[in-house]
Order: structure tokens, then sequence, then C-alpha cells
């Protein structure tokens, strides 16, 4: 049974990780859009301040401060969300942990944390929201991934591995609701480098201060395509055709696309002379400063993904392809013609 999804002004969304970055960036355009929204997140000052900013603009907001590690908080997201608004249409799975580092430097009690935040809580999260939402008739479950659930990269293995499996575990529970004839959506979003307080919070065992990987984008493109999502049932939407690049090169060139990362992987996700606030440093097991969508580090930010809006358009992208491609070949005609 396909999903039919409400306008956003008559959902309930709720969203874990969400007092920054991308979370944050969502709550604040689902709010502008008219949904009412359930915020999660373990910082329950920021929790309450993002909250107050948003119901004095008139936003239907409830919060939860939750560890999404932990089951049983992410139960309480759930009831909070039956108490405040009677239940929820869609669940964003986006809370997050990293570290920066190699395997060998990488504690493994660190390695299983970031795998207990990243994957177990979507596991979680997505069990108990597909629960709801076959009582409730149907709705959507959105797990953020990254363009690093296709390819790896060099001193962020935890976090790459963890994406891996955010992945696979979303195309077992997309075809397996799809069996059941549940109406409900599952849909993957895969960002690319955003420019987000990720690398601040990131637990690091790199002597210089961690960056995202060029080219960056702006969060709230993240946010775009999740409130897309959210009315519109889609596989999967990738944000930022950098990284849909080197996705690709990795399934083309894998070897190639090693020795590239070998070579420059390390130098791209390091900002010397950039130290991290150390009120926002490592959150990996403890709340940190909060309360920010962007991050702090002074890179150049891309705005815009005509890639996002290819795929939320996608017959007229392909119209286009092919005028592209006509007008292409009638021009190459008309020089062999002369």
């Amino acid at each position: 049974m396909r999903a039919i999804l409400k306008p956003l002004v008559r959902q309930v969304l709720v969203i874990t990780g969400a007092t920054s970055g991308i979370g944050l960036a969502t709550a604040g355009e689902a709010v502008g859009r008219g949904a009412a929204v359930v915020l999660a997140a373990r910082n329950e000052e920021a929790l309450h301040k993002v909250a107050g900013q948003l119901k004095a603009q008139g936003g239907r907001v409830a919060t939860c401060t939750a560890d999404v590690a932990q089951e049983a908080d992410v139960e309480r997201i759930a009831e909070t969300a039956r108490h405040e608004f009677g239940g929820f249409d869609t669940w964003i799975n986006n809370a997050a942990a990293a570290t920066f580092g190699t395997l060998e430097e990488t504690p493994l009690q660190d390695h299983r944390r970031v795998f207990d935040v990243n994957y177990f809580s979507v596991v979680t999260g997505s069990l108990v929201a597909a629960r709801h939402l076959r009582q409730r008739g149907g709705g959507a479950i959105i797990n953020v991934g990254s363009i690093l659930s296709d390819r790896a990269i060099i001193d962020q293995g935890p976090y790459s591995a963890t994406k891996h499996a955010v992945r696979a575990f979303t195309n077992v529970l997309r075809m397996e609701l799809e069996r059941d004839g549940a109406a409900i959506a599952v849909t993957l979003i895969k960002p690319g480098s955003m420019h987000t307080p990720y690398p601040e919070h990131a637990r690091s065992y790199i002597d210089q201060p961690p960056r995202v990987p060029p080219l960056t984008y702006d969060p709230r493109l993240v946010a775009e395509a999740i409130l897309f999502a959210a009315e519109n049932p889609r596989r999967t939407l990738v944000v930022g055709g950098n990284g849909a690049m080197i996705s690709l090169m990795g399934q083309v060139a894998p070897r190639l696309t090693d020795i590239i990362m070998e070579a420059v992987g390390r130098p791209a996700q390091v900002k010397p002379g950039e130290p991290a606030d150390p009120a926002k440093r490592d959150n990996l097991y403890e709340p940190r400063s909060d309360g920010v969508i962007d991050g702090d580090q002074d890179v150049y930010v891309r705005r815009k993904s005509l890639l996002l809006e290819a795929q939320k358009r996608p017959v007229a992208a392909a119209a286009l392809l092919g005028a592209a491609g006509w007008l292409a070949w009638a021009a190459v005609s008309s020089r062999r013609r002369s």
C-alpha cells in the first residue's frame, strides 16, 4: 500500500538531535510551515531555549530530554508525542555522534558509543515509529544517513561504518513494511559535507582542529530534503553534488578512490589555526554547548544543491537534460553540415 502523506501543516513531526545543525534547521523550517514538532535531545537547557524561540514564533512545540542511545528514552519521545499531540505522522532519526582519528587511535568504547547513537538509535526509533504509524494508518520514517553511507573516508571509520549500517537497515525496513502492506514511507537522506557544529562536537584524536571535507553545504538544504520527504514518498534523497560525485567515483573506480583518500583524507579534514570552542568540544558521552545551526569555522558554504532540486522534480530535470542534449546534438550536426 502506497503511503499518502499529509501536508506539513497537518502533521506532527518527531525530530531527534533537534538542538543543533540539521535537526535545529529542520525544526525551525517545519514550524514555519505550520507543522507541530516534538524536539528530542540530551541538552535540556538548549532544548528549552529552542522550544521557547519556536513558540514565540507561534509554533506548536513539545520537548523531550532524551539520550537516543537509551531504548527507554526513545519510547519516552513517542509517549511525549502521544501525550502532547495525540501521536505523530513523521519520525526523523537525525541524532548523531562522531569521532575523528584512525581506527587504532579510537578506543573500542568510543566506537561502540558511536554505533549506539548513530545506528542502534535509528533501529529503535524506526521500530517504535513503525509500530505507532501502523496503528495511525500511515506516515513517514526519515533516516538521516550520509554520503559516507556509500563511501567510507579515512579518519572517520566508526562514523562511516554506522552510516553504511543505517543504509542497510533502512532498505530492509522499507522492504518489510512494503511486504506487509503498511502505508509507511521510508526515506534515507544522504547529505554531503554540511556546515554544522559536527566537527566542533566530535571527539577528536587528531592533533589539529577537525573539519568536514570541502565542498561544504548549508544544513538548511538537508532540512528542505527532510521536509520534502515528509510530504512526498521518496526512497533516497542526496544533498550536495560534490558528495554524490565521490560516492559514484567510489563505485566506478574504488581502488583509485582509495589512493586519493589516503593522500588527501587527513589534510581535507583539518583546519589549522582554528581550535574549536572548548564549550562545544566532544559531546560523545555528555551534551555540550548547543543551540546553533551553523558551524564556527570560516569556510566557503554552498547555499544551493541543484542535485536536490533535480531529485525533487525528476520529470522536469529529465526534460531539461533531454533538451540540453538535443541542443548539443543540433549544434554538432550544424557544424558538420557547414
